[in-house]
C-alpha cells in the first residue's frame, strides 16, 4: 500500500472523525485528505519533479501532517530535519540531502536566516505560521487542485528521509521506501494492538522516525485520532491525555520517568490511558516496575528497531514481568537474527548482532556509499547492536558493539555495569563508557544522575559494584552529574561524553 493510500482509505472510511488534533485545532479525515491533495498538487505545479528532495523543520502541528502525505503522493521525497540543529548542522543535512525547497516553522526563523545561500540546491522556503516574507505554507497549497494527483508511484520509490541521531557523529539521511514504512506502519498496528477507537497522544519530535512512521503513519492506518504535543513537559502531557482523551502514545523513558516522578501527578486526570509503547534506549526496570504499579491499566509494549529497519521486536506487556530487561521476540512480518562478525546466525545463548533482511530494510544511506556498504553483511542489515536470544526467541540487549570496552583484553559491556548501579535506589540515570588507560587500554567509568532530593556518593557505589561486579567490570571513576546530553528521543549521547578523554587518541576497537 502507498502512503498516500493510508490515508485515503481512512478517509474513506471515517471521513467526519477527527483525524489530528493539534491544540486548538481539529482536522476530520476528508480535510486531512483534501489538504494532502492540495499540497502535493502545489509542489507539482511549483515544478517539484518525482524524487526531488524537499525539507521540513517544524514542530508537531497540523502542518507537518498534512506535508507528510502531500509530499507522498506528489512523489516528491519528505526530508525531515531536526529542530535542535544549530545553522552548521542543519546546513551540512540539507547540502548532504540536495534540498531544493524547504518548509519551515517561524519559530525557527532565527536559524533559517542564518543558513540562507549556504546549502547549495536550496533556492525556495515556505514559512509555516505567520508573518515574514516568505510565502505561507497555507497560501502556498490554497489555489491548487484538491483531486489526487496524476503521478505514477512504486511501492520501491523513496518518499522519506529521517536523519540518525547522532549518537557516533555526523547524522545520516536514511532513505525509505513506501514499501519499507509500509511493513512498519503494520508491524506497529499488529504488534501494539491499535485501532480506529484510539487517541494516539504523538508526544516526540516528528522529524524522527518513532512519531513520524512508528506511531503517526500507523495510526493514520487504522484510522486513529492523533493528538500532536509540540514541546514535551508532564503538564502539557497531562493536560493532553484529559483534554482529548488520549488512549496510547509512544514514549521514550526519560518521558516515562518524568510522568511517574512527578510529585503533583493525579492519577484520575490519566484515566483514559490504556496503551504504552516505548523504546529508543534502555527503559529502567524500576521505571517498568512503577509504571505497573502506579497504573495498572495501561498496557505497555518494549519495541526495539533502527530507522534503518523500523520496528525489529515487540515484547507485550503479558510477557512483561516474566521477561523483564528483554527486548522481546521478532515482530510477526520481519526476520531478524544475531549474527556473527561473518554474517552468520549464531546459536541460542551466543553473543551475535541484531540483524534484520527483507523488505523493512531502508533503501540506503542518502549520498553515503561507503556507509551503506559497511551496513550490510552476508545479505543482513546490522544494528551494532550486541544481544543474546534465549531458547524462546526473547532477545536480550548486552551492549553497542560500538560502546563495548576492551580492558587488558577482556571484553566489558557497558548496559552489565549500568544494570548494577541502577540496582541503588538513588540512581535515575547512568552512563557507562571506557576511557585510555596506559596500561590496560581502556577502562570503564560511569557518569549518575540522581533522582531528585536522593543521596548517593563514590564509595557507596564503589562498594555496590564490588559485591556484584569482577575487579575489571568496575568503574575506575565515578562521577555525579545533573543532566545528560541527549539525542530528540531520549538516547544518552555517549560519544559527547566520551570525546573530551579521547582527544588526540585512537579508540582500538
Amino acid at each position: 500500500m502507498l502512503t498516500g493510500d493510508m490515508l485515503r482509505r481512512s478517509a474513506e472510511r471515517f471521513p467526519n472523525k477527527a483525524a489530528v488534533i493539534w491544540e486548538e485545532q481539529t482536522l476530520t479525515y476528508r480535510e486531512l485528505d483534501t489538504l494532502a491533495n492540495r499540497m502535493a498538487n502545489a509542489l507539482i505545479d511549483n515544478g517539484i519533479k518525482k524524487g526531488e528532495k524537499v525539507g521540513i523543520i517544524s514542530r508537531n502541528r497540523t502542518e507537518y501532517a498534512i506535508m507528510f502525505f502531500g509530499a507522498a503522493r506528489s512523489g516528491a521525497v519528505l526530508v525531515n530535519v531536526s529542530t535542535l540543529y544549530q545553522p552548521d548542522d542543519l546546513t551540512y543535512v540539507l547540502d548532504k540531502a540536495d534540498v531544493t525547497t524547504l518548509f519551515y516553522e517561524d519559530s525557527l526563523e532565527s536559524k533559517v536566516d542564518a543558513i540562507r545561500g549556504r546549502p547549495s540546491l536550496l533556492k525556495n522556503y515556505v514559512r509555516i505560521g505567520d508573518g515574514g516574507s516568505d510565502p505561507l505554507f497555507y497560501d502556498y497549497l490554497a489555489k491548487h487542485s484538491s483531486d489526487a494527483p496524476s503521478v505514477a508511484i512504486d511501492f520501491d520509490d523513496p518518499f522519506s528521509m529521517t536523519y540518525t541521531g547522532g549518537t557516533t557523529g555526523r547524522p545520516k539521511g536514511v532513505l525509505c521506501s513506501h514499501r519499507n514504512r509500509y511493513i512498519t506502519a503494520h508491524t506497529v498496528a499488529m504488534e501494539e494492538a491499535l485501532d480506529e477507537r484510539d487517541v494516539i497522544g504523538i508526544v516526540t519530535p516528528m522529524f524522527h522516525v518513532a512519531a513520524l512512521n512508528i506511531m503517526f503513519q500507523p495510526a493514520v492506518l487504522v484510522g486513529a485520532t492523533t493528538t500532536l504535543q509540540s514541546k514535551w513537559s508532564v503538564d502539557g502531557f497531562i493536560n493532553m491525555v484529559e483534554r482529548t482523551g488520549m488512549t496510547g502514545a509512544f514514549m521514550v523513558p526519560t518521558q516515562t520517568a518524568m510522568v511517574i516522578s512527578d510529585p503533583a501527578l493525579d492519577i484520575k486526570k490519566l484515566a483514559t490511558w490504556r496503551k504504552l509503547s516505548f523504546a529508543g534506549a534502555p527503559m529502567p526496570d524500576w521505571v517498568q516496575k512503577e509504571m505497573m504499579r502506579l497504573l495498572p491499566d495501561v498496557r505497555m509494549t518494549q519495541i526495539y528497531g533502527q530507522s534503518e529497519m523500523g520496528v525489529l521486536t515487540s515484547l507485550r506487556y503479558w510477557h512483561l514481568e516474566r521477561k523483564l530487561g528483554s527486548i522481546g521476540r521478532q515482530a510477526y512480518n520481519v526476520d531478524v537474527a544475531l549474527v556473527d562478525e561473518q554474517g552468520v546466525p549464531v546459536a541460542p545463548g551466543e553473543v551475535g548482532e541484531v540483524a534484520s533482511r527483507g523488505p523493512n530494510v531502508m533503501l540506503e544511506y542518502y549520498n553515503e556509499p561507503e556507509q551503506t556498504r559497511t551496513f550490510w553483511r552476508n545479505g543482513w542489515a546490522v544494528t551494532g547492536d550486541l544481544a543474546t536470544m534465549d531458547d524462546e526467541g526473547f532477545i536480550t540487549l548486552i551492549d553497542r558493539a560500538k560502546d563495548m570496552i576492551i580492558s587488558g583484553g577482556e571484553n566489558i559491556y557497558p548496559k552489565e555495569i549500568e544494570d548494577t548501579i541502577y540496582g541503588l535506589e538513588a540512581v535515575a540515570e547512568c552512563a557507562v563508557f571506557g576511557i585510555p588507560d596506559d596500561k590496560w587500554g581502556e577502562v570503564p567509568v560511569a557518569y549518575i544522575l540522581l533522582h531528585a532530593n536522593s543521596t548517593l556518593d563514590e564509595s557507596t557505589v564503589e562498594a555496590h559494584c564490588a559485591e556484584k561486579l569482577a575487579r575489571f567490570k568496575r568503574p575506575r571513576l565515578i562521577k555525579f552529574v545533573t543532566e545528560f546530553p541527549k539525542t530528540p528521543i531520549g538516547k544518552i549521547q555517549k560519544n559527547l561524553l566520551r570525546e573530551p578523554y579521547w582527544k588526540d587518541r585512537e579508540k582500538k576497537i
